[in-house]
């Protein structure tokens, strides 16, 4: 049962024009943090805030709440 939704993450990254390739060969990120978010598991507070000033966003804007 996965309540945290990472749809916005990737509207931001379209909305913002950025790629994963970007977040991983320019940003720094890991490719398994990546690849966590796109299977919907769990990342750090750590991950959410580095996404948060890389990607100049809230973090409304990564991930949200789907109560089912």
């Amino acid at each position: 049962m996965k309540m945290i939704s990472y749809e916005p993450f990737y509207n931001t990254l379209f909305k913002k024009g950025l790629t994963e390739y970007h977040l991983i060969f320019k940003q720094g990120f890991s490719a398994n943090t990546l690849h966590r978010i796109k299977k919907g598991e769990a990342i750090t507070t750590k991950t959410l805030d580095a996404l948060c000033y890389v990607l100049e966003c809230e973090v409304s804007d990564i991930i949200k709440f789907e109560k089912e």
